[in-house]
């Protein structure tokens, strides 16, 4: 199964069931396929002001970001489409499901699509 990295704490919000879109540069085929979520060890800024992602800023307190696990696979989730809009890409995700137990992947990760084990 393939992993997909994510910044956090976008990862943790896929998790919660409160973003529930990854924008990308580019379109996928993997569509309908589960994959495994990767909390990459950079982590992302929430948006502050306008559009899609904004409205996700409140969700997260600073301590609660500050204590997300990085570097680890956290979950897994599927693709149920892939949508072109202006200069990215949605790839809205379903079935989501949080592991138990994070898992640190065996082979080294990349930047979007990599084998963990």
């Amino acid at each position: 199964m393939r992993a997909l990295s994510i910044r956090q704490p976008y990862a943790e919000l896929i998790l919660r069931g409160i973003k529930k879109i990854e924008y990308r540069s580019r379109r996928t085929r993997i569509i309908g396929e589960r994959f495994y979520i990767y909390a990459s060890k950079g982590t992302g800024q929430l948006a502050i002001g306008t559009g899609a992602e904004s409205a996700l800023t409140p969700a997260l307190s600073q301590r609660e970001r500050e204590q997300l696990p990085t570097g680890v696979i956290v979950g897994s989730a599927v693709i149920a489409r892939c949508e072109a809009n202006n200069d990215h890409h949605e790839w809205h995700l379903s079935d989501v499901k949080r592991l138990k137990r994070p898992r640190k992947p065996k082979r080294m990760p990349q930047p979007v699509w990599f084998t963990p084990f």
